[in-house]
């Protein structure tokens, strides 16, 4: 003969054990997708210089997909311009700006902003503004812009502007000597290589 416990009984075995009864069903919410949050980095050195790191990772970013633009403002020699970049991966466009050779002196003020040199760089710059206000990158490498900034070929608040006004999945990436210390302030990851003798 086998004896039933009571619903009481059954409660305080089940107690006795440690099991507790489900909780009531609930309203589940639904799940938020969150964007991507895209970074403003900076990679500085006291002399100029390819930064390698941010080439390869430019590059391994377009391969993945990305879409990704390498602006060189003080780099010529290569004919190019923004008629003419050059195209990898199917998604990264290199940008140089349309001079014969790399830029190494400051900007001619006798000579005015319809001066080649002075052209050809607010050129590259003005292409890569466009396209930020697009939208349509996920990668932007601009590199010795604060260079160009400091030899006097752009102005430091219209970069400080646009920077600020880059949509939130945007990853932009200033590269070379001379990064002007706002741009500094506002950055999520700094990376500064030194000379030490």
């Amino acid at each position: 003969m086998t004896a039933s416990l009571s619903s009481i009984e059954q409660e305080k075995v089940k107690n006795h054990a440690g099991l507790r009864p489900l909780p009531a069903s609930f309203e589940k919410t639904p799940l938020q997708l969150v964007g991507a949050e895209g970074q403003l980095q900076v990679h500085t050195a006291p002399y100029r210089g390819s930064f390698s790191v941010v080439l390869s990772q430019a590059l391994r970013a377009a391969g993945l997909g990305s879409r990704v633009m390498v602006a060189q403002f003080l780099k010529g020699g290569v004919d190019q311009g923004p008629d003419r970049c050059i195209s990898l991966c199917g998604t990264l466009e290199w940008l140089r700006p349309d001079i014969t050779c790399c830029i190494t002196e400051q900007a001619s003020k006798t000579k005015g902003p319809e001066h080649s040199t002075n052209k050809a760089v607010n050129e590259i710059w003005e292409t890569c503004r466009k396209r930020v206000f697009a939208g349509d990158l996920d990668q932007l490498v601009l590199d010795e812009v604060g260079l160009a900034i400091e030899l006097g070929y752009l102005g430091e608040e219209e970069l400080l502007s646009t920077l600020e006004q880059r949509p939130g999945g945007m990853d932009v990436i200033l590269t070379g000597p001379s990064i002007p210390h706002r741009v500094i302030a506002m950055a999520d990851q700094i990376t500064e290589l030194r000379c030490f003798y």
